[in-house]
């Protein structure tokens, strides 16, 4: 699958890349309404920064509870119902008088939803799509998201001023019914990908299984920990720059897209190996700059440039999966979608902090130099091979309950300067 016109040809990813527009669309209005209200009623950077991104910090707890979901429920049913939950949730936020102690308690819960519904998700993807399909549909949902993130952000501009933040928040939450009705009217009724019920025990057999290997507990840390902390510098925009937060939001959507259309659509696998490294450090080189406290035209060339970087995370994914057996890739995407995120929480409450007690533009530059320095210390666990053969769809003589390890490969030697083995 090489094209776009295939990729749509095939039937449901359609509904699928709606319902995620739709999500996409809601979580970027709604947020920006979010950090806006917090701002607004506290003064604080470093609870706006908490309010856009500290629901993630929920999915670390999902991550070891709850995902064994991912790949033990029905994927329509369990996405219509995430959607529906969120709609709920963010329509309880945008209640007058909220203190805003119950909003992030309202957003905890979410947090732990979303930790199943990225496994569900890309899980499913990885049945509606061929195997050769999942690099260019993830890059599409990718495109989904930055540029749904450029308008929303501009729109949640003009809807926080001509609504005020509540009236935003409601418009998410209508957004969101709407993504869980595309869910049920165009989704087919699939059975689970593995049998029994998920539980705690089978979430932690099965995370324990996953990360066992340790070429895939590089992907990981490569995935999760960069990409936290930068995200950490877009959690300081509004304190930043109040005026201009929405423009630097969707200068870092733009690049995004960019970055996604770039390696999704038009690199090849020789190209994709020999660029990941440089889009990791791309990722973080540019915000060095703020620093300097540039103007705003070189603040937003900076951040756009920056962002192209994220599609590094987009080509690990790949390799994830080529990693994983299928019985286990919706918890194993889901892992990496959780810990991604909680991460991201992670990177937003380092950076408030710091600018709570420094400067906007110092905490910047101390995650960006925190980000290049993980990803140079990664970088050899990086360079394993991986499997000569691809891994079987669908391990013989197993049952879906009972995932299989891939083939052995051979662990990283470790060069002089690399990190010791987690």
């Amino acid at each position: 699958m090489q094209t776009y016109r295939e990729l749509f040809r095939t039937p449901e990813f359609t509904p699928l890349f709606a319902t995620s527009c739709a999500q996409v669309a809601a979580t970027t209005i709604g947020s920006l309404a979010l950090a806006t209200l917090v701002y607004d009623a506290t003064g604080s950077p470093l609870l706006s920064a908490l309010s856009m991104f500290g629901a993630s910090f929920a999915q670390v707890v999902g991550a070891m509870t709850l995902l064994s979901a991912a790949d033990r429920l029905p994927p329509r049913a369990t996405t219509a119902g995430l959607a529906l939950v969120f709609a709920v949730g963010t329509a309880v936020i945008a209640l007058p008088g909220l203190p805003i102690w119950a909003a992030f308690a309202v957003l905890l819960v979410l947090g732990l939803a979303a930790s199943v519904g990225g496994g569900v998700r890309l899980g499913l993807l990885t049945e509606i799509l061929p195997e050769n399909g999942y690099l260019l549909g993830r890059s599409v949902l990718n495109i989904c998201v930055g540029s749904l993130q450029i308008v929303g952000f501009a729109v949640g501009a003009v809807l926080v001023g001509a609504l005020s933040a509540r009236g935003t928040l409601l418009t998410a939450a209508a957004l969101d019914v709407a993504a869980a009705a595309i869910a049920l009217l165009g989704l087919r009724k699939r059975a689970p990908r593995a049998a029994g019920r998920p539980s705690v025990r089978e979430t932690w057999r099965t995370n324990t299984l996953i990360w066992s290997s340790v070429p895939r507990r590089y992907v990981y840390v490569a995935m999760w920990v960069p990409n936290g902390l930068i995200v950490g510098c877009e959690a300081v925009f509004v304190a930043y720059d109040p005026d201009h937060a929405g423009l630097l939001l969707a200068a870092a959507a733009a690049g995004m897209l960019v970055g996604d259309i770039t390696a999704g659509r038009f690199l090849g696998p020789d190209r994709r190996r020999r660029l990941g490294p440089f889009l990791r450090l791309l990722l973080a080189a540019p915000y060095l700059v703020f620093a300097l406290r540039p103007a705003l035209p070189l603040a937003v060339a900076a951040i756009a440039i920056a962002s192209v970087g994220y599609a590094a995370t987009l080509l690990l994914q790949e390799r994830l999966i080529a990693l994983t057996p299928k019985p286990v890739l919706g918890q194993a995407l889901g892992l990496h979608s959780s810990g991604m995120l909680t991460m991201q929480a992670v990177g937003a409450t380092i950076a408030g902090t710091v600018a709570q007690y420094t400067s906007p533009a110092a905490a910047m530059t101390v995650m960006a130099t925190a980000s290049i320095a993980v990803t140079l210390a990664i970088a050899p666990g990086l360079r394993t091979p991986l499997p000569a053969t691809p891994l079987p769809r669908t391990p013989p003589a197993t049952t879906p309950s009972t995932p299989t390890e891939p083939p052995a490969v051979p662990e990283p030697r470790p060069a002089r300067g690399a990190p010791p083995r987690p």
